[in-house]
């Protein structure tokens, strides 16, 4: 358990996460911040006052402290529409951004153009986080993920390996799931990794996939495996495009916290994760989704997986695709 863990963001995510964190005793206080509802420019005085007065990270820690004599635990839970509430964390999630809703003609917008407002966004988080926690271990969910993370380095200049960026246990989670549906085994029986960026360019990694630690060749033929390595790439845009509005927030705050769990318990658990990459997978200066073990002091070290030569070429793809997203904000720092 620590002392503290930092949430930013109220929205779906960031709820999951608050009752999670408390419901397995992870921290003996959260600090939760959410500037939201902000008033806007047409807004009336009296809107402006009320707006002023209203929090939603307020608003659902009194929800959750509320039900903890229901279920039978204690917990402190600081609020705020500011960065104050972060002060002393020794950990930091962070889910704020904007997240991916349908545009008019039904299309969904790709995790890089929300790269624009998301960043304007995460100098504000960047700021927070300088103020109030400089040390602590951070793991960022927003999107695009690893433009995201890149950005928190800039900005903050952290130890790398205290910044990372969640999408490979999330990506890495639905592939499992689609492989388990398909061989009909439960899903603890399967293990298998996405790599690469968060886009639709990530790398499901299938001559690593195992069943029962059997290879998943034997249990679900090429052609099925092509089709579940694609909806891996566009799942969570299906999940967008059933939803309506929003995105996915559960299983990407299960994921957040399955990255927390193993820092906290120092677990030493190989998992995928956006990192910083000096000179690993022939990859300098970038945050790019690999193998790793995750302790006590954030990554541990990063795993070199022996790839095939068409996973090598479609990683090389993916990297290609987070730097031009990384120069895109290069330009919008500078």
């Amino acid at each position: 358990m620590l002392n503290k863990i930092g949430l930013i963001g109220g929205g779906n995510i960031g709820g999951v996460l608050l009752q999670e964190i408390v419901r397995r005793k992870l921290a003996r206080e959260i600090g939760f911040v959410d500037p939201a509802p902000m008033a806007g420019p047409n807004d009336t005085d009296a809107q402006k006052a009320q707006k002023a007065k209203q929090t939603v990270s307020g608003g659902k820690a009194l929800d959750v402290l509320e039900g903890l004599p229901t279920v039978g635990l204690d917990a402190r839970i600081v609020a705020s529409k500011d960065y104050s509430a972060l002060e002393g964390a020794e950990m930091i999630i962070n889910t704020a951004g904007v997240p991916r809703k349908p545009k008019a003609d039904g299309s969904l917008p790709s995790r890089e153009e929300l790269l624009s407002i998301n960043l304007m966004v995460t100098k504000f988080v960047a700021e927070g986080i300088k103020q109030y926690a400089p040390d602590a271990i951070i793991i960022s969910i927003a999107n695009p993920l690893d433009a995201i993370v890149y950005t928190l380095m800039k900005t903050l200049a952290p130890n790398p390996a205290k910044l990372i960026g969640m999408a490979g246990v999330l990506d890495s989670a639905r592939y499992c799931y689609f492989v388990a549906e398909a061989a009909n085994v439960s899903v603890e029986n399967v293990n298998a990794m996405v790599l690469g960026g968060h886009g639709d360019d990530m790398v499901p990694v299938r001559s690593s996939a195992r069943i029962a630690g059997i290879p998943v060749e034997q249990f679900v033929d090429a052609d099925t495996l092509a089709k579940i390595e694609t909806r891996t790439r566009k799942a969570g845009g299906e999940v967008v495009s059933l939803l309506g509005t929003g995105s996915a927030f559960v299983s990407p705050a299960w994921s957040a916290l399955e990255m927390a769990e193993a820092i906290i318990y120092d677990k030493r658990k190989i998992m995928p994760a956006s990192v910083y990459l000096d000179g690993e997978y022939g990859v300098n200066g970038l945050f790019v989704g690999v193998p790793v073990i995750l302790g006590k002091n954030g990554v541990e070290q990063i795993i070199e997986l022996d790839l095939t030569e068409d996973e090598r070429a479609a990683f090389a793809k993916s990297v290609a695709a987070v730097r031009s997203t990384c120069d895109e904000v290069e330009k919008m720092l500078g």
